[in-house]
C-alpha cells in the first residue's frame, strides 16, 4: 500500500509517482502539504492539524525563512450597534483647504481619520487577531483546490470558514496562490466574506505574514520611497549577495507596508475595511520573486544576481504577467508643458508661439497645463483666454505636435459634474481654488472617464495629466459605500485606478497619466505597480524644475541673473533625474515622468553641453518631461535640441530604447566620476549613454556587460560622430571601449550589428 504522500494532487489530477517526476510540476499537494514549485523558488506549506503556514520557502536551494510562517494573518470586530455606520449628511464635517497641506513634513496625520470626531456613533468590539497558522481554533479549512485560469498559470485555493456557534461564525478566509510556467515567481491574495447576520470591520491586515531568516539581511528599495510612502518592492538579498527574492506589492500608494522581516500586507495606520452581511473583501495581491547567481566583479563595478534579475527578467514578468498599461502604448517623447515657466497665465497667443518653438526643437508633445480651464476648474475651456480653444488645439496639432491636456478632480459649482451628481463631493469637503473635490468612490468616477474621452473626441488630446490631491483626506458622505474614513482611502484610490481603466476602453489610443498628487498628497507618492497596472504615465515627486528665472510679476524689479549658478541648477537636475529615475529602476522606466529640464536660457546659463546633459539625463526612462520659457532659447538652442532628439528618435525606431534600462557591473548615478547605463535590446543593440563629472580620469574604459558575448558589435560615439571600432562581445564585456570626455562631458554610443 502506497504512503499518503505518495498520492499527490497535481494540477487537479490524482496521481501516485515518484518524487522525481513530481519535482517538475508546479503545484504538488498532500494530505499533509502543498508544494509550489517556481523555478528556481520552491514553497512548503504545511496542512497539518488544521492550520496553514508555510514551513520551507528556498530560492535555488538556499533556505530563506526564520521560522514557520503565520501565512495571512488580520484583526476582526464586530459593530456595536449591529448596523452600518452612518455617514455625514450635507454641511456637516467641516471642510479642509488642500493647500494648506502644501508644507514640507506636514502631510496627513493617520489621527485624522478617526471617526468618532466628526460623531459617527459606531463602536468596533471584541477585537479577535487570527492566523492561518493557527486556524484549527475557530476555523475548518476545506481541501486544497487546483486550477489552471490561464495558460501557463497554475493556481492553488485554500479555504476556511469559521466554526458555527463560534464569535466569528460567518466568516470565511480564502488564500489564493498563483505560479507561472517558468517563472521564479509565487504571487498571493486574501478573500474574507461574510455570510453572517453581524457587522464586521477588517484591519491589521498581512497578506504574506512571514519571517525571513537573519542572513537575508540585505534590503535594497527597489522603487522610490518618500513623503510617508514605502517603496513598493525590495530586494532581499543573502548577506554574500548571491540569492534572496524581490518582495513586491500591488496595494496602491500609502496603503502598502513591506515590513523590514520581509511580511507585505496593509499599512495598519492607513486600512481598514468594514464587512457588511454578505460582503467580500478581496486583496491586491503580493509576490516574492527569486534570484540567484554569483557576484561577478567587472573592470568598473560589481554585477549581482538582483541587479541582473531586475534589469531583465523581473521587467519581462511585470510586463506580461502583472501587466504594464504603458507597454502597450507609443513611447511619444520628447515631451514639453507650459507649467514651470508659465504656471496658469495662459492664452491663446502664448500657446501658439510656444508650439512654433518646440515643433522646432524637436519636440513630438506639447501639453497645456493647469491654466487653460474656466478658474482653472473642470474641463470646460477658459473663453476669455480662448476664444476658440479647438482652434487653439487644431494649431498645435497642426505643428506635428501630439496634444496633452492638464486636468484635475476639483470641480466649482457650475461644472457638468456637479449638476450630474451633486451628491458625488467628497464630505467633509476638500477645497482648492474655489472649488470642491469629487469622490472617486462613487459612479461619478465613469462621469470622469466619459468627460475625458470627449475631451480626446473634441480637440484631438490623446495625453491626459491628471493632477491635485482629494484621496488622502477621506471621505464618510453619507450614501456613498464608504462605512468610515480609513475604509474610504482604499475605495478611492481603487476608484481613481478603476477610471483609468475605464477611460482606456473609451479611448484606448489615449496615453493616461496619474501624478504623485491625485495618487495621494503634495509632493507624494513615489510610483508604484498599482499605478502602473492602469495608468501609461507615472509624474514622479517632486517638481524641481531648477535653471529658471521667475517672472517678475507688474511693479516688481527684475531679478538680478547669475547665469553661472542657473547652469549650476541646470546641471544639477540632470544628477536629481538619473537619482529619481534609478531609485524606482524595479519599475520600467518609460513609464515615469520627472519634471527638472529647463529650457530656457539667461545670458549663456544654457550651453550646448548643458542641452546634451539633458538629453542624455532622461535617457535613463524616456525624455518626459521638458519645460521652461523656449521664448529664450535662440535659433542655435532650438537647432541644438533639434538635432539632439532627431537622433535620439532614430535610436528609438531602430532599437525601442526607451523600453530598456541595464544598469548591473557599472557605476551608479553619481557626478563625481564617471557613470554609464545601457538602453539595449535583447540582442545587445542600442545605445549605451556615458557621462563624465566633476572628476575621473580625463579618458576611461566603458565595459558593456549586457552584450551577446558570441557576437560583434560596431560601437559608433554619436555625439562626436566618431567610428569607435568594431568589437566581440567578450572584449566590450570584459575590457570595454575608450571613451573620452571633458568635465560634465557625455556621449552616446551606438552599438550595432558586426560581419
Amino acid at each position: 500500500m502506497k504512503s499518503p504522500l505518495s498520492c499527490l494532487v497535481i494540477l487537479g489530477v490524482l496521481v501516485c509517482a515518484s518524487s522525481d517526476v513530481l519535482a517538475a510540476q508546479p503545484l504538488e499537494v498532500s494530505e499533509r502539504q502543498v508544494r509550489l514549485s517556481a523555478g528556481i523558488l520552491e514553497r512548503v506549506i504545511d496542512l497539518t492539524h488544521g492550520n496553514l503556514s508555510t514551513m520551507r520557502l528556498r530560492a535555488d536551494g538556499h533556505d530563506l525563512l526564520a521560522e514557520p510562517a503565520l501565512e495571512v494573518s488580520v484583526t476582526v470586530t464586530r459593530a456595536e450597534p449591529n448596523a452600518r455606520p452612518k455617514g455625514l449628511a450635507p454641511g456637516e464635517g467641516g471642510s479642509i483647504d488642500s493647500v494648506q497641506t502644501f508644507r514640507p513634513g506636514q502631510h496627513v496625520d493617520p489621527g485624522q481619520y478617526d471617526d468618532a470626531s466628526l460623531g459617527q456613533t459606531t463602536r468596533w468590539v471584541e477585537p479577535v487577531r487570527i492566523q492561518a497558522s493557527e486556524w484549527a481554533q475557530d476555523f475548518t479549512v476545506g481541501q486544497p483546490e487546483v486550477s489552471t485560469p490561464a495558460p501557463e498559470v497554475s493556481r492553488l485555493t485554500v479555504r476556511a470558514e469559521a466554526r458555527k456557534g463560534g464569535a466569528l461564525e460567518g466568516l470565511g478566509i480564502t488564500l489564493v496562490y498563483e505560479v507561472y510556467r517558468d517563472e521564479p515567481v509565487v504571487r498571493k491574495w486574501v478573500e474574507i466574506v461574510n455570510r453572517g447576520r453581524i457587522w464586521r470591520k477588517i484591519e491589521r491586515l498581512t497578506i504574506d505574514d512571514i519571517v525571513l531568516a537573519p542572513d537575508i539581511s540585505g534590503r535594497v528599495p527597489l522603487t522610490q520611497a518618500g513623503y510617508g510612502v514605502p517603496p513598493c518592492m525590495f530586494g532581499c538579498t543573502s548577506s554574500d549577495g548571491t540569492f534572496g527574492v524581490i518582495a513586491a506589492s500591488e496595494i496602491p500608494s500609502a496603503l502598502r507596508l513591506i515590513a523590514d522581516n520581509g511580511a507585505m500586507g496593509y499599512h495598519p495606520a492607513m486600512f481598514e475595511w468594514v464587512l457588511g452581511p454578505g460582503e467580500t473583501f478581496v486583496s491586491e495581491p503580493v509576490f516574492l520573486y527569486a534570484f540567484s547567481g554569483p557576484v561577478e566583479p567587472t573592470i568598473s563595478a560589481r554585477s549581482t544576481p538582483l541587479d541582473r534579475a531586475v534589469e531583465g527578467p523581473f521587467q519581462r514578468f511585470l510586463t506580461q504577467r502583472i501587466g504594464i498599461v504603458g507597454a502597450q502604448q507609443p513611447c511619444d517623447a520628447p515631451q514639453w508643458l507650459t507649467w514651470a515657466t508659465f504656471g496658469p497665465n495662459l492664452d491663446d497667443a502664448l500657446i501658439r508661439q510656444l508650439a512654433d518653438r518646440a515643433a522646432r526643437a524637436g519636440f513630438v508633445q506639447f501639453l497645456i497645463d493647469d491654466g487653460w480651464q474656466r478658474d482653472r476648474l473642470g474641463t470646460e475651456p477658459d473663453r476669455v483666454k480662448f476664444p476658440d480653444f479647438a482652434a487653439t488645439t487644431d494649431y498645435i496639432r497642426a505643428r506635428g505636435l501630439k496634444l496633452g491636456l492638464w486636468l484635475s478632480c476639483f470641480r466649482d459649482a457650475n461644472s457638468p459634474d456637479r449638476k450630474a451628481w451633486p451628491e458625488a463631493r467628497s464630505l467633509p469637503v476638500v477645497t482648492r481654488l474655489g472649488g470642491i473635490a469629487m469622490s472617486f468612490t462613487t459612479p461619478w468616477r465613469e462621469f470622469y472617464a466619459q468627460d475625458l474621452a470627449k475631451l480626446h473626441e473634441r480637440y484631438g488630446a490623446v495625453y491626459f495629466k491628471q493632477d491635485f490631491s482629494n484621496i488622502i483626506y477621506g471621505d464618510l458622505a453619507e450614501g456613498h459605500p464608504n462605512r468610515t474614513r480609513k475604509e474610504s482611502l482604499l475605495r478611492g484610490l481603487r476608484g481613481l485606478l478603476e477610471a483609468q481603466d475605464r477611460l482606456r476602453a473609451l479611448a484606448p489610443e489615449v496615453m493616461n497619466e496619474l501624478t504623485h498628487e491625485i495618487l495621494w498628497d503634495t509632493p507624494g507618492a513615489p510610483c508604484d505597480l498599482a499605478a502602473l497596472k492602469h495608468a501609461a504615465r507615472y509624474h514622479v515627486s517632486p517638481n524641481a524644475c531648477r535653471g529658471i528665472v521667475p517672472r517678475p510679476r507688474p511693479g516688481q524689479k527684475a531679478p538680478v541673473i547669475d547665469p553661472q549658478k542657473l547652469r549650476a541648477d541646470l546641471l544639477g537636475a540632470c544628477l536629481q533625474s538619473r537619482q529619481i529615475f534609478y531609485a524606482h529602476r524595479g519599475l520600467p522606466l518609460y513609464c515615469l515622468e520627472f519634471y527638472g529640464a529647463a529650457t530656457e536660457d539667461h545670458e549663456g546659463s544654457l550651453s550646448p553641453e548643458v542641452q546634451d546633459r539633458q538629453v542624455v539625463s532622461w535617457l535613463l526612462g524616456a525624455p518626459l518631461v521638458f519645460s521652461g520659457d523656449l521664448g529664450t532659447l535662440s535659433d542655435r538652442h532650438l537647432a541644438h535640441y533639434q538635432k539632439r532628439f532627431a537622433r535620439v528618435n532614430r535610436l528609438q525606431r531602430s532599437w525601442d530604447i526607451y523600453r530598456h534600462f541595464q544598469f548591473s557591473g557599472v557605476p551608479a548615478p553619481n557626478d563625481d566620476d564617471w557613470h554609464w547605463w545601457g538602453k539595449l535590446n535583447d540582442e545587445g543593440c542600442g545605445a549605451v549613454v556615458v557621462v563624465r563629472g566633476t572628476g575621473g580620469a580625463e579618458r576611461r574604459a566603458i565595459n558593456i556587460p549586457w552584450v551577446k558575448s558570441d557576437r560583434s558589435y560596431v560601437v559608433t560615439a554619436l555625439f562626436t560622430e566618431q567610428p569607435l571600432g568594431t568589437f566581440t562581445g567578450r572584449q566590450l564585456q570584459s575590457a570595454g571601449v575608450e571613451v573620452t570626455l571633458p568635465v560634465h562631458g557625455q556621449e552616446i554610443l551606438e552599438l550595432t550589428p558586426g560581419q
